[in-house]
């Protein structure tokens, strides 16, 4: 049997991945903050993370075949904002530090681990070219970028270095019903269908033009278990390649739903403290080599996020 940790697996990708490696067949044993948990209950331990010890016992001890680095901070465009040096300290604790005891462990107490990171599409920045592959120089614009950034490049010096199998996923914008409602994507399909259940008057939304690269999570999950078991190590784009604006996502899903959206969506510049560039990305070479194809359209993506949605409302 497998063995596989998944850190952060109580957010999104955390959860749609624990679930895929449990129907594999899977040992799994998630750590998330102040929480873990094992499928067997070998392991219920809390660990921080950011302290090396904690990270080289839970290696040490459970001997993973594979390591899933999900964990993230996040600060959203329309969160409050906050000053450059707390967001700083909270991304580097999270997306920098603790990737560094998790390869340190690995070398030393598990070389034959396989760890995955969750980099993301913002290591691009304001890129010179409307679509990214993996040649596109990094240039960063952001602290969330930067610093998932720092822990891509991290991944590669252990990989080059020590010759471990550590490698990077550069996800751009990926959907399913467990996106947190701070994400554009599930505000609107949540507010969409309590819009038509009379549970909401309506939807207050940024730029109606943002364009964006949306794909849909469970395919991403299914990237990020190939790319782990791969022949050799190697960081892949996994994107859809095509961008579609907020404005189309809206009338898209209230088409769906039977509802017009002009009725109950306002769109309201001032709500967002700042703008994301365009980023949209090719996945030909994960295509290429490791043979993974998105399941879904664009379309197909938004008819299965209304569809469990509305399963949500009525459990």
């Amino acid at each position: 049997m497998r063995i596989a940790i998944i850190v952060g697996y109580q957010g999104q990708d955390g959860r749609l991945l624990y679930d895929f490696l449990l129907r594999k067949g899977y040992l799994l044993i998630g750590i998330g903050r102040g929480i873990s948990e094992s499928t067997d209950g070998s392991w219920d331990k809390v660990i921080d993370i950011g302290i090396y010890e904690e990270v080289e016992s839970l290696v040490r001890s459970v001997q993973p075949d594979e390591i899933y680095y999900l964990a993230g901070f996040h600060h959203s465009s329309e969160d409050p904002p906050l000053g450059n040096l707390e967001l700083f300290q909270n991304s580097y604790a999270t997306n920098v530090f603790p990737v560094v005891n998790f390869l340190e462990a690995i070398m030393k107490r598990c070389p034959k681990a396989r760890f995955f990171y969750a980099a993301t599409s913002h290591v691009f920045g304001r890129p010179d070219c409307e679509i990214q592959d993996e040649t596109t120089p990094f240039l960063p614009n952001t602290i969330y970028g930067i610093t998932k950034l720092d822990g891509l490049l991290i991944c590669r010096y252990y990989r080059d270095r020590y010759r471990l199998f550590a490698v990077s996923g550069i996800l751009y914008n990926h959907e399913s019903h467990l996106r947190n409602k701070r994400f554009i994507s599930k505000k609107i399909i949540q507010g969409a269908v309590n819009i038509r259940h009379g549970k909401q008057n309506k939807i207050v939304l940024g730029n109606s033009n943002a364009e964006v690269d949306w794909g849909f999570a469970p395919d991403y999950i299914e990237a990020m278990h190939m790319m782990i078991n791969a022949e050799k190590p190697d960081d892949y784009i996994i994107a859809t390649g095509k961008k579609h604006s907020v404005s189309e996502f809206v009338e898209i899903v209230f088409r769906l739903l039977n509802i017009d959206w002009k009725r109950y969506v306002e769109y309201k510049s001032d709500i967002v403290s700042r703008t994301n560039s365009v980023l949209i990305g090719d996945s030909a070479k994960i295509k290429r080599e490791l043979s993974w194809q998105p399941s879904l359209s664009f379309e197909e993506m938004i008819l299965t996020l209304i569809n469990q949605e509305l399963n949500l409302i009525d459990e």
